[in-house]
C-alpha cells in the first residue's frame, strides 16, 4: 500500500506545528511549515515508527489537522511526544472535527449560556491584575477555546489583556489564542451578529 503521505513529511508537519504552537516568534502558515529537519535526522528516531504509522492512515490535510487538534487540546504541547499523540490522540481529533462541524451551533449555546443575563462590558472588564470573567468562563469550561478565538476575532480583548495582565496562565492562553487563531476560519461578521443578537436582543 503506497502511503498517502511519506513519514519524513509527517515528521515535518509534527515539527512545524509544535514549533508553532510552544515558540513566539514561528509561524507554520508564514514559514509553510519548514523547520531544520533533515531526512538523515528522521531515520535517526528511534520514534519514527509513530510517524510512519500515521502516514498511513491519514492524508497531508488530514496529518495537519490532527496535530492541531492534538496541540490545542494540551495542557503542555511543548513536551507532547509523538508516540503519545499516535496512541491516545484520534480521540481529540474526533472531537476536535466535531466542535469544527458544529462551529456556529457551539459558540452561540456557549455565548447564550455564559453572556445572558450579565453586563457585556463587564464580562471583559480587568479589576488590578485579576482575570477578568470571561477568561474565568474558559477555564472552568463553559467557553470553549473555539469560542474565546471567535470572540477575539470580534472584539479584538487580547491586546488590552496582554497589556495588564502578566500571570503564566494567562501569557499561555494569550499565545493559544493567537495561533491557534490562523486555523479559525470564519465569516467574522456573521458570528458578530449571532453575538449582537444574544447580548441585545436576548435571544
Amino acid at each position: 500500500m503506497i502511503p498517502k503521505v511519506t513519514p519524513f513529511d509527517a515528521y515535518k508537519s509534527y515539527l512545524g506545528l509544535k514549533n508553532h504552537f510552544t515558540k513566539e516568534k514561528y509561524d507554520y502558515h508564514k514559514y509553510c511549515g519548514k523547520s531544520r529537519a533533515s531526512i538523515q535526522s528522521f531515520y535517526k528516531r528511534k520514534d519514527r515508527f509513530f510517524f510512519e504509522k500515521l502516514s498511513r492512515q491519514k492524508d497531508d490535510a488530514e496529518v495537519v489537522e490532527f496535530f492541531v487538534s492534538n496541540f490545542v487540546s494540551c495542557d503542555d504541547p511543548q513536551s507532547l511526544w509523538i508516540g503519545e499523540i499516535v496512541r491516545n490522540g484520534e480521540h481529540n481529533y474526533t472531537e476536535w472535527k466535531k466542535r469544527l462541524q458544529s462551529l456556529t451551533y457551539t459558540f452561540k449555546t456557549e455565548v447564550e449560556n455564559v453572556f445572558t443575563g450579565k453586563d457585556f462590558d463587564g464580562m471583559f472588564k480587568l479589576v488590578g491584575t485579576k482575570h477578568p470573567p470571561v477568561i474565568k468562563e474558559h477555564l472552568n469550561k463553559s467557553l470553549s477555546l473555539e469560542s474565546l478565538v471567535i470572540l477575539n476575532k470580534i472584539i479584538g480583548f487580547k491586546s488590552h489583556f496582554d497589556a495588564k495582565l502578566d500571570d503564566p496562565v494567562w501569557k499561555f492562553l494569550s499565545m493559544r489564542i493567537s495561533k491557534y487563531d490562523t486555523f479559525i476560519h470564519i465569516d467574522v461578521f456573521k458570528y458578530k451578529k449571532i453575538l449582537k443578537k444574544i447580548v441585545y436582543e436576548g435571544v
